[in-house]
């Protein structure tokens, strides 16, 4: 049998095309990383305050001549750009430099912090995937009350305060109720008020894509097909619509760990966990320079890994956006 000419070149652009695809995206996810340390990096140098101080603490009271040890070990005394190239050519090398304040590498600093945050995370997120697929999939084409309530819910998780919530929630469940732990890392117990504080907004957004998926699949001619087969309209739902309707909430994978890692910051401040949130919230305070860098280098990355890693799989998962991007490979 002949082979299909076009078939043949979009497989050829397929192969071709995804190596200078992933090269493009690495770079530009480089620069947004880089560009990121870098306004951090300023941002820091412009917000005033003596660097020295960060260096000594604020319980010491430094002479002159440590002071000028200090700007001189430091290289506080060079002009900005100096000290940016020093640092970046340290980054370049692994070395992230010391906390300030503990006294200790930064990756250490880290690593003891991200434990309880990554449990934090995924907790969330856990929280907000069964809620948001719940929600779409009771509600999505019931009728025009069911879905303005539902939406009116929706609106109002994505529009409520995080730290507002927070302190209800400890309120009314923990000081009231005594049900949950008030506060730091005693379990799993200890895990569930911090986890759906920090759902919430990511819960509301996530129904509403979904739930747009959902009632746009139900309305296509598949959906009507299936349904003369005799399918049972639960089955339809859960087996047909719904892996529609994921691609787009799939695209919002980035938003959410951005969400969640900008939440965690006042999520564990509210209910004093431990986690890179605090260990920020501290850093700023004190000006302590390298923890804030490492902090929002890691921010940055994950973020655009997890784009990164998006991009790759949408296009698997949906072979209409594989032959559209191949042909697009094949112009370029």
């Amino acid at each position: 049998m002949a082979a299909v000419p076009g078939r043949v070149a979009c497989g050829g652009a397929v192969r071709s095309g995804v190596p200078r695809y992933v090269l493009r995206r690495s770079i530009a996810a480089l620069a947004v990383v880089w560009g990121s340390v870098t306004v951090a990096f300023v941002a820091l140098h412009l917000i005033g305050g003596s660097p020295v101080d960060a260096v000594v603490g604020p319980t010491v009271s430094a002479t002159p001549g440590l002071r000028q040890q200090i700007i001189r070990a430091y290289g506080f005394d060079q002009p900005l750009v100096v000290q940016y190239g020093v640092w970046l050519g340290k980054l370049l090398t692994g070395d992230l430099g010391y906390s300030y304040q503990l006294n200790e590498p930064v990756p250490r600093v880290l690593a003891d912090q991200l434990g309880p945050t990554c449990q934090l995370a995924l907790a969330a997120v856990g929280v907000a995937v069964v809620v948001a697929l719940a929600t779409a999939l009771l509600a999505a084409g019931r009728g025009r009350v069911i879905g303005a309530v539902v939406s009116a819910v929706e609106m109002a998780a994505v529009s409520v305060p995080q730290f507002w919530f927070g302190l209800l929630a400890l309120s009314v469940v923990s000081f009231r109720w005594r049900l949950l732990p008030i506060a730091g890392d005693q379990g799993v117990a200890s895990l569930v008020l911090p986890a759906v504080t920090l759902a919430v907004p990511v819960t509301g957004t996530l129904a509403q894509v979904v739930r747009a998926g959902l009632e746009e699949a139900l309305a296509q001619p598949f959906a009507l097909t299936v349904r003369a087969r005799g399918v049972r309209e639960s089955v339809l739902r859960v087996r047909h619509a719904l892996r529609h309707a994921a691609l787009p909430a799939l695209n919002l994978a980035g938003w959410i760990a951005g969400s969640l890692l900008s939440g965690a910051v006042l999520v564990e401040t509210v209910f004093a966990r431990p986690g890179v949130g605090r260990v920020l919230i501290t850093a700023v305070t004190a000006q302590d320079t390298p923890v804030v860098m490492a902090v929002v280098m890691l921010s940055a990355t994950t973020f655009t890994v997890i784009n990164l890693l998006v991009d790759l799989l949408v296009p698997l998962l949906d072979p209409r956006l594989r032959d559209g991007r191949a042909m697009r490979e094949a112009r370029a």
